[in-house]
């Protein structure tokens, strides 16, 4: 598959498949006679694999170090874990927090005529000692 079409299946723009595989996250594309990136299904795992991985809030530094690890082969198994229990242990931190924001903004969603009946009643009450 073309860049095109790679660039659409997983809605990532070219520019980041070309920085994708200038950086070495990416497998070195081939390229067809015409000189034009052909994308093996190899090549298209590692994009869907890269781009879960980003969405999971790994840094590029750390995508980085892990395919570097990766390509060292099965000796690099468990750093390579860590990595993922890492990743993993600072989404669950972020859920967390977000969790936290979500149960405050459910209260002031609950509450919010209290407040702002509250809010009415001490503005008249300060509006009538003239």
């Amino acid at each position: 598959m073309n860049i095109n079409g790679v660039s659409e299946k997983f809605e990532l723009t070219k520019d980041t498949l070309r920085y994708w595989e200038r950086i070495g996250l990416l497998p070195e594309i081939k390229r067809n006679e015409s000189g034009y990136r052909e994308y093996s299904e190899h090549d298209m795992n590692w994009v869907f694999y890269i781009k879960a991985l980003r969405k999971a809030g790994m840094s590029i530094e750390s995508l980085i170090e892990f395919v570097k690890l990766y390509r060292e082969g099965n000796q690099t198994v468990d750093s390579r874990k860590s990595l993922l229990v890492d990743q993993r242990q600072e989404l669950a931190d972020k859920r967390s927090e977000l969790n936290k924001t979500i149960k405050y903004l459910d209260f002031k969603i609950n509450h919010f005529e209290d407040h702002t009946l509250n809010y009415e009643r001490e503005k008249l009450a300060y509006d009538s000692k003239d």
